[in-house]
């Protein structure tokens, strides 16, 4: 096989192709309704965009940025500028303006495709410190009121343009996409991903060992189209020919339930909070869930009780997944081995609360501070380093981040982890998280796991705080369920069951809602900050 076919033409012809009248339909914002059509159509539309971006100046080696949510103008966009031969560059609408504008300007996009309303005020808003966009395409039907330059509407551009547009023959390793890191400690660092790269996850992806997605699925991918190209969903989903699902922008568990209940989603993935926010809807409101078979997750742990009422009221599966950016998303999953399926129930939860095994595809290995491999033990721990085909060996721009993150092809994925005698890897912290009490290592994420195990707990995180004595000291932000009444002395009591009196947080403080980062996940960053000169009023031994 020429290697100008490991690229994202493939799945694009498969899909129109072979499925040419299954279904993609896209929640709209604003009052719009629904959008519905074929991939027939989606192909002709995806013709007409790439003409229409070539008469805009597009061209091979050109970089085209998106600024916008879920739907089916974004996933248009996802396949009409890598086939061209351009790099389709996703930036995060949650960011702020200074985030926004590095990324941006660092990126150094030709051409932008922004939705409107929020995402085209902060777009209004930085204007002048843009350095290199010539040219804006509103993601809507019709052009909002702006003075800005070079404004253009994707409808309109679209109606233009009817003809076919050639494909070139690209080599494998062309660029196709760019993401940037999240920035929790320092700034974003850029992650282009080539055609192969692109052509290698989707096939991953699919695996039965993963999604284990086939055309008789409807997907819905929750998680953002401009986080790691939603986790893949869009293009793997695209080469089984499964009916798709956009969320539109914005979604409220409302919307969610009503388009799992209207259109049969089968699977969807999202960060865990989403599901968490689902539940607490479903209590409120009646919503058929019969459809729904298997939702994933990633980007911290599902408590172990939400796994529980998925599976005993609605009879859906929750599987867990770990990746990056620098991974294209999913570089593990999680689901029980054939061998364990007569293991009790508690042995299942536990294996399933596991970030999982390694991708088909990857390797990895776990080393201590001196460099060694620590055993596949359940217990020992280190730093997880993998490689593969759908692992980066660079940032974009960033030599100095290189330098400090890559090693003999391996990627230092800064995630402390234990692996047990099965394969299994579970996340013990972020190397930048673990907690360094007298001398000795506490795991913030085995804490918030176990709160979370807590009938009264809804969100918990765990940091590290100063202290003169001991060096760190953890402290827990808890959100409570809204008739729970909880308290610190309780919740301290529930983790001493599980961990050593030195583990336990020296404060529990409860607040409406745990900061989060533009990608969903509990802020860490921000919480230390809040907390950094806090007076904590226990000690171990106390």
């Amino acid at each position: 096989m020429p290697s100008s076919d490991f690229t994202v033409y493939p799945h694009f012809w498969r899909a129109t192709r072979l499925f040419p009248e299954k279904e993609i339909v896209s929640r709209g914002g604003d009052g719009q309704g629904t959008h519905r059509y074929t991939y027939e159509a989606f192909g002709e539309r995806v013709h007409a965009l790439a003409n229409a971006l070539s008469e805009l100046g597009v061209e091979r080696g050109s970089r085209v940025g998106t600024f916008g949510w879920n739907h089916h103008r974004h996933f248009e966009a996802y396949f009409a500028v890598p086939l061209m031969g351009a790099q389709l560059h996703t930036t995060n609408v949650l960011l702020p303006d200074d985030h926004v504008e590095y990324i941006l300007n660092d990126a150094g996009d030709d051409v932008l495709f922004v939705d409107p309303g929020e995402p085209f005020r902060t777009i209004e808003r930085l204007w002048d410190r843009l350095d290199t966009i010539d040219g804006i395409v509103v993601m809507g039907e019709e052009r909002p009121e702006t003075a800005l330059p070079c404004v253009s509407v994707y409808d309109a551009v679209l109606e233009e343009h009817d003809e076919a547009f050639p494909w070139p023959q690209l080599p494998g390793d062309h660029p196709a996409g760019m993401c940037y890191t999240s920035g929790t400690t320092g700034r974003p660092k850029g992650v282009e991903y080539t055609h192969e790269m692109i052509y290698a996850h989707s096939l991953m992806a699919i695996a039965p060992v993963t999604f284990d997605v086939d055309e008789s699925d409807v997907v819905m991918p929750v998680v953002p189209m401009f986080h790691v190209n939603g986790w893949e969903l869009p293009y793997a989903a695209s080469v089984t020919g499964a009916k798709q699902v956009y969320p539109g922008p914005s979604p409220e568990p409302a919307d969610l339930a009503r388009l799992i209940e209207e259109e049969a989603v089968t699977f969807t993935a999202g960060v865990p909070t989403v599901w968490i926010n689902l539940l607490e809807h479903l209590e409120r409101a009646d919503a058929d869930l019969s459809s729904l078979e298997r939702i994933l997750t990633g980007g911290s742990a599902v408590p172990e009780s939400v796994m529980r009422r998925y599976d005993e009221e609605y009879d859906v599966t929750i599987e867990h997944a770990w990746g990056m950016t620098e991974t294209m998303s999913v570089g593990s999953y999680s689901r029980p081995k054939s061998h364990m399926r007569s293991a009790s129930a508690e042995e299942r939860y536990a294996i399933r609360q596991k970030q999982g095994l390694l991708s088909p595809g990857l390797v990895m290995k776990v080393t201590d501070d001196d460099g060694s491999e620590v055993p596949w033990d359940g217990e020992s721990f280190g730093e997880l380093y993998v490689r593969g085909p759908t692992v980066v060996d660079e940032y974009y721009n960033q030599p100095e981040a290189n330098e400090e993150d890559f090693e003999d092809g391996w990627l230092k994925t800064g995630d402390v982890v234990t692996v047990d005698e099965d394969g299994y890897i579970e996340i013990v912290d972020r190397a930048k998280d673990v907690i360094k009490s007298g001398g000795e290592w506490i795991s913030s994420i085995e804490l918030e796991n176990e709160l979370m195990k807590h009938d009264s707990v809804v969100e918990a995180v765990v940091v590290g705080v100063s202290n003169d004595r001991w060096q760190e000291r953890p402290l827990a932000c808890v959100v409570r369920r809204s008739d729970a009444d909880v308290d610190a002395e309780e919740l301290r009591d529930f983790l001493g069951r599980t961990y050593p009196r030195w583990w336990l947080p020296d404060e529990v403080v409860f607040v409406d809602e745990v900061p989060k980062t533009a990608t969903g996940k509990f802020d860490k960053k921000v919480v230390r900050d809040r907390y950094e000169d806090a007076e904590l009023r226990w000690t171990p031994g106390g």
